[in-house]
């Protein structure tokens, strides 16, 4: 099961001066394109061992200082991010022949900025972070659907949901972003920013 990617390259006039701006580019485009949920991304984490895993989570929103995604801080992801805060982010593009990776350093955001964002969620989905202790194990679906029936009559709708204390968010900032854009005979174009202190240096890895 192969494809013949047969897209325009990717050169290095074409960037933006950082890639904040380029992923802005490629989002936009990615959006355009039709491609389902965009902001879905690969999230790869380490343990103190360094023995990895992989999720997708939903980017949430990014500026100069990083992409920022929320998540139980119970969880696989945050207990490993709490102990190597190194990560991978992947934007898997498929269907424009385009791939992002971001290598950095995650931190957790402050409790006011996670605690607007969760004020925007969906009640059911406020309602679905204080049922689940994500990655733990349950002993049954009844038993979680009964932690939320319980919680819908203590929180019915319209009623504020406070963001449960061990959730929250997580903002990546990056050491390098790679630009993968995909062409003929596999001679893929690949252009990484790195980070030179208060600056990015952009080179061409070989496909």
């Amino acid at each position: 099961m192969r494809s013949h990617y047969r897209t325009r390259g990717l050169a290095e006039h074409e960037l933006a001066p950082d890639p904040f701006q380029q992923f802005t580019r490629w989002f936009d485009d990615a959006s355009a394109s039709g491609l389902h949920e965009p902001n879905a991304m690969i999230v790869s984490t380490a343990d103190a061992r360094g023995r990895p895993s992989s999720r997708t989570v939903l980017l949430k929103q990014y500026d100069e200082q990083g992409f920022v995604f929320f998540t139980n801080y119970g969880s696989r992801k945050g207990r490993e991010l709490a102990e190597n805060p190194q990560v991978s982010l992947l934007f898997p593009w498929h269907g424009i022949a385009r791939q992002v990776i971001v290598s950095g350093t995650a931190r957790k955001t402050g409790r006011d900025e996670t605690a607007a964002y969760f004020r925007t969620r969906p009640h059911g989905s406020q309602l679905g972070a204080w049922a689940s202790e994500q990655s733990s194990t349950v002993a049954s679906r009844e038993e979680l659907d009964e932690l939320y029936a319980q919680l819908a009559e203590r929180y019915p709708e319209g009623e504020d949901v406070p963001a449960p204390p061990q959730w929250g968010g997580f903002r990546v900032q990056p050491e390098t972003v790679e630009f993968w854009q995909g062409r003929e005979n596999r001679l893929h174009d690949r252009l990484r920013y790195v980070r030179k202190g208060a600056a990015w240096d952009v080179e061409r890895l070989c496909p």
